[in-house]
């Protein structure tokens, strides 16, 4: 039994604490950083996540739901943290960021893969740090000597070129949108998303002057207002988070299914169960066949399978 149980609330923390004779453990959302999706919830084992749709006022804009978590059902299994794309959440076990499930191997985490290669930028440009909704990148300018400089400081030089070029991501807090691709003129950034799949919106069972979905959705391009005054999806953009799933007021209106999750390598009980409630029927499937074939072709190499037979 717990010797004592904690829910501390502020304005940028929400914190649950269990505190047990040998372990302290603590969960903490940074509010600043979470968006109100659905990940964590399907994720949760325990069912010890609620995501909570907020009451619309009228003539106000919709809001993000809100993270909720149940003191008593949190284990503390960490399995939401490395869940989360946007990187919202903190497990600690007395008081150091330890995360049990991908302690122990049986968890994977996402994969943010964001490359950059800073000799195809122009030393003027700026777009993917102007770009970024999530305001996750800084461009930076440095001399010879290692000094940074700003830009309005670029144009009294008489050698632009000496000049080095940075460009610094956020990666970890990134959902991989994709924006700064497409945004560079120069090609110089390529991002491969974290989650794949499917989102249709079916204008005809949307409320008329219904904007919930885009008022709530954490990248801008990922949902847009058409000629026909009704929104639409960009899947390019979409990080299939499931906000505006949230929000929106019309059963099967909007429906979102992930067919695929870029996370490291895996073998594990745990992880089968966490992707099929994750994904659609078919990619769960897949992953497990996939899974399978890698078995027997380790087998085969450790020379315990015949080939052929």
């Amino acid at each position: 039994m717990p010797m004592k149980e904690l829910k501390i609330d502020n304005e940028n923390e929400l914190t649950i604490e269990r505190l047990l004779h040998a372990k302290h453990y603590a969960l903490t959302l940074n509010k600043n950083l979470c968006v109100g999706c659905e990940i964590c919830k399907v994720i949760c084992p325990r069912e010890a996540i609620e995501i909570k749709k907020q009451l619309k006022q009228p003539g106000q804009k919709a809001q993000r739901p809100v993270f909720d978590v149940n003191v008593q059902k949190c284990s503390y299994c960490g399995m939401c943290e490395p869940m989360c794309p946007f990187d919202a959440l903190r497990v600690k076990v007395n008081e150091q960021h330890i995360v049990p499930v991908v302690e122990k191997e049986s968890f994977p985490k996402l994969v943010h893969e964001i490359e950059v290669d800073p000799t195809k930028c122009d030393i003027d440009c700026v777009e993917c740090e102007k770009a970024c909704p999530l305001k996750l990148i800084k461009v930076t300018l440095f001399t010879p000597e290692g000094k940074e400089i700003s830009r309005n400081e670029t144009g009294s030089r008489k050698n632009k070129n000496d000049l080095r070029f940075q460009v610094d991501i956020n990666k970890d807090q990134s959902p991989c949108c994709r924006i700064c691709e497409f945004k560079c003129p120069e090609g110089a950034i390529r991002v491969r998303k974290i989650f794949h799949g499917v989102f249709n919106i079916s204008p005809e069972k949307c409320p008329p002057d219904c904007r919930d979905c885009l008022d709530v959705c954490p990248i801008p391009s990922a949902l847009f207002l058409d000629s026909d005054g009704k929104v639409h999806p960009n899947e390019t953009f979409c990080v299939f988070c499931g906000a505006c799933k949230i929000v929106c007021p019309v059963e099967g209106a909007l429906t979102m299914e992930r067919r695929s999750v870029y996370h490291t390598p895996i073998k594990s009980g745990a992880w089968n169960k966490a992707v099929e409630k994750l994904t659609s029927t078919k990619e769960y499937s897949k992953e497990n066949q996939k899974k399978r074939g890698l078995k027997v072709l380790q087998l085969i190499e450790k020379g315990s399978v015949i080939k052929g037979v």
